[in-house]
């Protein structure tokens, strides 16, 4: 630990000692890291960056139980980040299909490019942050953990082990400038990468949201928050605000084709929601409406049910309007006919699977 652990004061009388608290976590992560695909065990060298920086963009805003298989198949198919660049977008988009947040597939595909082209990643903090997709966490998580450089890593679980570690009352967003600044003070020079991990490990399993276990907890013993007595109190989070709610109308069409039955999917504008990845054709989701309207042909439409699906920033209620069409009818526009025996490998986002399913 630098000599900033013992010049820096911190929240008064809240909190560790910052020279306390790595060994102790070190400790503990040396005995019970958790076993992931894309990680070394503890006290490893550095690590393929490509594999940190495939698993941390596939974690954003998704749990580890869902990246896993996602991981797997995406190494398998594209073991290098080289492989990833030369990749199709549409190959890669399929894939990526289930996984939600489709900006991040577009950016990997752009960030894998560039790293491609440069000859490898960069292997410090700064020229992470300049390649596309990778923002402050994600370049200091592959900072850390794949090159061993010192970084403040926070994401949520960190964020929540600190908040708790040092009682911050701050509420979010506002706190999160203190929560890093704190975060900052703790980290150690060496195992910084081994020292990020062992947070998340320890936010992931011990230090969790509505169950804070304690009495396993390496750090219990300086936890400021603990010491209160309520520390599933931290971080402070302001009320949650009720989601936009958004109605419209997907179109299942369908025709017999030589092969069986097959339906109409068209390929989403690559700047909106859902952007490059196949999909029903639909009427674009207004705020206000009752659902209807907009279909891409006339025909003697049926509704089969509506699908409710949540989505960051609002909640959509999507309709399900189904039409079948004579053997040699055509749709207007840009779209192809798509076996409907082989359509879980058209890549559909989860939306859309489910409204396939709905129909079927």
């Amino acid at each position: 630990m630098d000599a900033r652990a013992d010049s820096i004061e911190y929240g008064g009388p809240l909190g560790p000692a910052a020279r306390d608290v790595a060994p102790a976590l070190l400790d503990w992560y040396d005995a019970h890291a958790r076993v992931l695909p894309w990680r070394a065990g503890p006290g490893a060298n550095a690590q393929d960056p490509y594999r940190v920086w495939l698993s941390e963009v596939m974690l954003q805003q998704t749990t580890v139980a869902a990246v896993i298989p996602y991981f797997a198949r995406f190494t398998a198919r594209w073991p290098t980040v080289e492989a990833l660049a030369a990749a199709p977008e549409a190959d890669v988009m399929a894939a990526w299909a289930g996984l939600g947040y489709y900006s991040r597939a577009r950016k990997l595909i752009e960030c894998a490019r560039e790293v491609a082209a440069m000859g490898a990643f960069p292997d410090h903090e700064a020229g992470l942050r300049a390649l596309p997709g990778l923002g402050p966490y994600t370049a200091a998580a592959v900072a850390a953990i794949a090159f061993g450089r010192r970084a403040v890593v926070v994401d949520a679980n960190v964020e929540r082990v600190v908040a708790r570690l040092f009682a911050i009352s701050s509420p979010l967003p506002g706190g999160r400038a203190e929560i890093r600044a704190a975060t900052d003070r703790v980290t150690p020079d060496l195992r910084c990468g081994d020292f990020a991990q062992g947070l998340m490990d320890l936010g992931a399993t011990v230090c969790t949201t509505r169950n804070a276990k304690c009495l396993l907890c390496p750090l219990a013993d300086l936890c400021a928050a603990r010491a209160t007595g309520t520390p599933e109190a931290y971080p402070v989070k302001p009320p949650k605000l009720a989601k936009p709610e958004r109605r419209g109308r997907a179109f299942w069409i369908m025709r017999s084709g030589a092969a069986g039955d097959e339906v109409w999917l068209v390929r989403r504008g690559a700047g909106g929601m859902l952007g490059g990845m196949r999909a029903l054709p639909d009427d674009g989701w207004t705020v206000r409406g009752d659902g209807g309207g907009h279909a891409p042909i006339p025909a003697n439409w049926a509704v089969a049910g509506v699908v409710r699906h949540v989505f960051t920033h609002f909640v959509l209620h999507l309709e399900i309007a189904v039409a079948r069409l004579p053997a040699s009818a055509s749709v207007p526009g840009e779209g192809a006919w798509w076996p409907l025996a082989r359509l879980e490998e058209a890549g559909l986002p989860t939306l859309f699977a489910r409204a396939a399913a709905l129909v079927r």
